[in-house]
């Protein structure tokens, strides 16, 4: 039996894949297996796939049916004692099993460990730092804050936490990682591993570039997770959870191709940012956001593109997550 089950769930991702597969293949801890579910897959994915020979790969194909359908169905042919999950185009560092392994042994009260995670580009390339938040113990209350372990590739989980929340909930169509994150919360401890272990692949054609999806599911789970808490929780952390996923948002999407369109879904988190979070009216950030929003929408993008390249720091707003981690430090 190996010591950790990992799933990767893979659907057309025939350009990173195997990268993927190949930071797992190269972990320190080697005790593992890589259950691989190609979901429907219509490129060349599961041939890619199965050109890499080693023993522990078991590859499962199935209809397309999503990535939280995916996971549950590789989780179903798991062995191990622990389970780690990691979409199809992002990347582990050699250490990460072996790290997180080690936190959980010397943390037995702890369920869940994660780490910090970097954002790639989508040649591999490094585009900075994620969020290093360091939470420990019960982070059930910060994580409604603000989901500070960042993407569904992060975490180790001991199998008896992950069955006993019911694995993942297959009727999001997005927020699933942060709706796990919860409800593993809502119960055990987690420890923080203080070292980027994980490489984020950031693109413009990722789930959670779908800023309208991702605000109908992230505010649906939210709100479950406000009504189930083990314990009772203040309105005004709710409002700066809402808050916070605006601002999240906005950075995302700030991040993107310019274009109109682009430019009025800025405004409207902008606004619901502020709505829940009145405070901001009172940041220099925001009059760089509306001066972003007004060049998007009024110029043509070219104009747009060159202008925002000239003035320093107007199109850059990184400090948004400045005001996220102000808020987790905050309670």
């Amino acid at each position: 039996m190996p010591l950790v089950s990992v799933i990767i769930p893979a659907y057309n991702a025939e350009t990173t894949v195997q990268e993927t597969i190949e930071s797992v293949l190269g972990q320190s801890l080697q005790d593992f297996e890589l259950i691989i579910v190609n979901d429907g897959s219509t490129d060349r994915t599961l041939q890619v796939i199965e050109s890499i020979a080693d023993p522990r790969i078991k590859v499962l194909s199935y209809p397309n049916a999503g990535a939280a359908v995916s996971r549950n169905r590789g989780f179903a042919h798991a062995t191990g004692e622990f389970v780690a999950f990691l979409d199809a185009d992002d990347l582990w560092t050699p250490e990460k099993l072996e790290a997180q392994w080690k936190a959980l042994q010397e943390n037995p009260n702890a369920q869940v460990a994660y780490s910090w995670t970097d954002v790639i580009d989508q040649s591999g390339q490094w585009l900075g730092q994620g969020d290093y938040t360091v939470a420990n113990g019960n982070v059930y209350a910060k994580l409604l804050l603000c989901c500070f372990i960042v993407s569904g590739s992060n975490t180790l989980i001991r199998r008896e936490a992950y069955v006993a929340v019911g694995g993942f909930d297959e009727s999001l169509t997005a927020s699933q990682d942060f709706d796990l994150y919860l409800r593993l919360a809502a119960r055990y401890q987690f420890v923080a591993v203080t070292a980027a272990h994980v490489l984020y692949r950031f693109s413009s054609n990722s789930m959670c570039t779908n800023i309208r999806r991702m605000e109908e599911t992230s505010l649906a789970v939210r709100e479950r997770a406000f009504n189930q808490a083990p314990e009772p929780l203040s309105l005004s952390l709710k409002q700066h959870s809402i808050a916070n996923f605006y601002k999240c948002a906005l950075f995302r999407i700030m991040n993107e191709p310019l274009s109109r369109k682009r430019g009025l879904e800025i405004a409207w988190l902008l606004w619901n940012a502020i709505n829940y979070d009145p405070t901001l009216m009172r940041k220099r950030i925001v009059l760089k956001i509306v001066l972003n929003i007004l060049i998007i929408t009024v110029l043509p993008s070219k104009y747009a593109k060159f202008i925002l390249s000239k003035v320093r720091g107007l199109s850059n707003p990184r400090p948004l997550l400045g005001y996220v981690r102000i808020d987790l430090e905050g309670l």
